[in-house]
């Protein structure tokens, strides 16, 4: 074995209600074929099915790793989820799964490992079955985002221990990881492959979207040019409304239209309303940032030794 294979890697994997992939996903030996040392934290976000017990047999079947599970204490969705197995991973390189079907050769998990020692701190691996949503979001973000490196749907990735390190100094509190990682400043690589299907992505429904609409707000300027295009419209909208009744008290004509009036005041501050919305959440966005201390909640933590 190599020396650059007895690195200590730690994988972190996201389980809500998972129990029909999960055991396939553990079965996977190629950590155990190419690292002396390793560990597995299963961070179980308040599943309701058979998922924990699946985790403690698997880790009864090994003999060469430390198998954790982190157990949340409500469903949290799987950007604070992993933040709690980031914080308990003590490998010099973490793998990140947030799915646990598998729609890839397992070998590429250890082409990502190799980039890492050639020296990227981030690489991600992802493949081009995603549905229309997705690709709408990726491609508003990198539209807008501004940055060199462009975010692409991502099945797992690796960190290098400085590349956690400095997303942790970047923000101590993350709400979305991908896009740290990408603005991190160090070295990133991606690596796309030909999926054999499109991943299960069920373990959220609505928190997907609302992730998105924060790292639109957070890493693009989307909101801020939405809110100087209302703001234009508004201008326009009131100039016009002003033009219309100078043109009536000049001419001395009765007012009449009613309606149309009425539906001038009601776009204008329909237009108020969408800037208003958009301020608060800029403003819940930096509460967040600012003041919420607690990153995640959790109920325990199993330490199974394979």
């Amino acid at each position: 074995m190599s020396e650059q294979q007895k690195q200590f890697i730690s994988a972190v994997i996201y389980v809500h209600n998972s129990e029909l992939y999960l055991k396939n996903f553990l079965e996977y030996e190629i950590l155990a074929q190419n690292f002396e040392k390793f560990e597995i934290i299963c961070v179980n976000d308040y599943s309701d099915d058979n998922s924990k017990q699946v985790v403690r047999d698997a880790a009864s079947a090994m003999t060469n790793c430390l198998i954790s599970i982190v157990n949340t204490g409500f469903h949290q969705g799987i950007e604070a989820a992993m933040l709690a197995g980031l914080d308990l991973a003590i490998g010099d390189f973490v793998l990140e799964f947030d799915e646990t079907t598998i729609d890839y050769d397992p070998e590429i998990i250890m082409k990502c490992y190799n980039r890492c020692v050639e020296g990227f701190d981030v690489v991600s691996c992802g493949s081009g079955n995603r549905r229309g949503s997705s690709k709408l979001f990726y491609s508003l973000y990198n539209r807008h985002s501004g940055t060199q490196h462009e975010l692409k749907s991502e099945t797992f990735r690796i960190i290098s221990r400085r590349g956690i390190n400095r997303v942790y100094a970047m923000s101590p509190n993350p709400l979305y990881r991908k896009a740290l990682y990408q603005n991190c400043g160090l070295k990133t690589d991606y690596l796309e492959y030909e999926g054999t299907g499109v991943a299960n992505r069920k373990h959220t429904l609505k928190q997907p979207h609302e992730t998105a609409l924060t790292s639109l707000i957070l890493f693009t300027n989307i909101a801020y040019k939405a809110t100087v295009m209302f703001a234009l419209v508004m201008m326009l909208v009131t100039f016009g409304s002003i033009i219309y009744t100078i043109t009536i008290f000049i001419t001395g004509n009765p007012v009449e239209g009613f309606t149309t009036m009425m539906t001038l005041l009601s776009a204008a501050f329909f237009a108020l309303f969408t800037i208003l919305a958009v301020v608060i959440k800029y403003l819940t966005v930096i509460l967040k940032l600012v003041f919420q201390k607690q990153r995640y909640t959790l109920e325990s933590v199993e330490k199974l030794t394979g």
